[in-house]
């Protein structure tokens, strides 16, 4: 037990191998995403090089700048559900003029066949490989036009090496199904100490909001929360740092009791972007035993909450997330979206103690 949160259940030991190998990580910002009707939606990718040996990876490449050239499946979708995008920019373009050699990137990775995720990987040299999760050639191949059911692109794959990953051994991609078949997670170390090692977690869709994978049965609500989550919300809560909240105040949101995230995937009938939600409660169950560890900053592919603190590509990398006090600061920042719930109650302003109304 720590000063910043409470546990219920002593956190896992993740047999993670030591190594004095380290990669860097870079988060690359890409377009936002249509997706949930009130909740802003980032799109992360991530750049992934390890200098010593020159090797660079893409981890998720977000929407393709001419979305309207994804297939007609998916722009039936688009229709159905009133969708229009606006994209800048491909995560292609971010990179070259960030500086990267794009010529030279070894592999892009998806963790996933969803549009927001496969990008144009065209736009990258031939000698690029695309990784993908087990079973994606068996269900997403061929791509259209020769499948014109397909939701992906034949010239997504055309002219390159498509990996499928089947395994059989560990190598920090992370088998990781439910939201959709061959699913993956991504997990780079980003430094190496004899007191420990910290590691990036790059989650896909394994949940879409930090409300799905927090609390867990390692991980509760604390007595108070630091930093506030709704200090934005305020000038008269500061900017949030040396102030705090009580955790009680969200008692009332949790539909499963202390040790259950406030959302569960969502099962619907009709449109649905979950393939198996009892495999994917499963996958995020293991996730959690991650995210219990502040040595593992988790950063799923649309959490909204890590945009004000996290700094992006190229700015800086990833990699001494723990001495900026990523972990910390970000656990909470979700909950601000519950302000109108926790408000909607004259419980919850009595518990507030004399702070400033909303």
């Amino acid at each position: 037990m720590d000063d910043q949160h409470t546990t219920h259940l002593a956190r896992p030991d993740l047999q993670i191998p030591p190594s004095r190998s380290i990669v860097n990580i870079c988060l690359v910002l890409g377009p936002s995403d249509p997706g949930l009707q009130w909740l802003p939606a980032p799109i992360f990718s991530f750049l992934i090089r390890h200098q010593d040996a020159g090797r660079t990876l893409v981890f998720d490449l977000g929407i393709r700048k001419d979305w309207q050239n994804l297939s007609p499946n998916m722009m039936s979708l688009f229709k159905t559900l009133g969708w229009t995008l606006q994209v800048e920019k491909g995560v292609h373009e971010i990179l070259d003029e960030g500086g990267i050699d794009t010529s030279k990137i070894e592999a892009t990775i998806l963790s996933h066949h969803h549009f927001d995720h496969t990008g144009d990987p065209s736009t990258f040299d031939p000698s690029t490989n695309l990784i993908v999760g087990p079973g994606f050639k068996e269900c997403m191949l061929p791509g259209y036009p020769a499948n014109t059911a397909s939701p992906i692109l034949e010239s997504d794959y055309t002219g390159r090496n498509l990996v499928e990953l089947d395994f059989t051994a560990l190598f920090f991609l992370l088998d990781s199904p439910g939201h959709t078949v061959g699913h993956i997670c991504g997990l780079a170390r980003g430094t190496s100490a004899p007191s420990g090692s910290s590691f990036v977690l790059m989650s896909g869709d394994a949940f879409h909001h930090a409300a799905g994978i927090r609390l867990s049965p390692y991980l509760s609500l604390p007595k108070e929360i630091s930093p506030d989550p709704f200090s934005s919300l305020s000038p008269q809560r500061g900017s949030g740092d040396g102030c705090s909240c009580p955790g009680s105040v969200f008692e009332s949101l949790l539909p499963n009791g202390l040790t259950q995230p406030f959302y569960e995937p969502a099962r619907l009938a009709v449109h649905s972007f979950h393939h198996d939600v009892d495999e994917l409660v499963r996958t995020v169950g293991k996730l959690q035993e991650m995210d219990a560890h502040d040595s593992t900053f988790v950063a799923a592919a649309h959490d909204e909450s890590l945009l004000d603190v996290v700094s992006f590509f190229p700015a800086s990398t990833a990699n001494d997330f723990a001495e900026k006090g990523w972990v910390p600061k970000c656990r909470w920042m979700f909950l601000l979206d519950f302000a109108e719930a926790v408000d909607r109650g004259g419980e919850a302003a009595k518990k507030r103690q004399g702070w400033a109304p909303l």
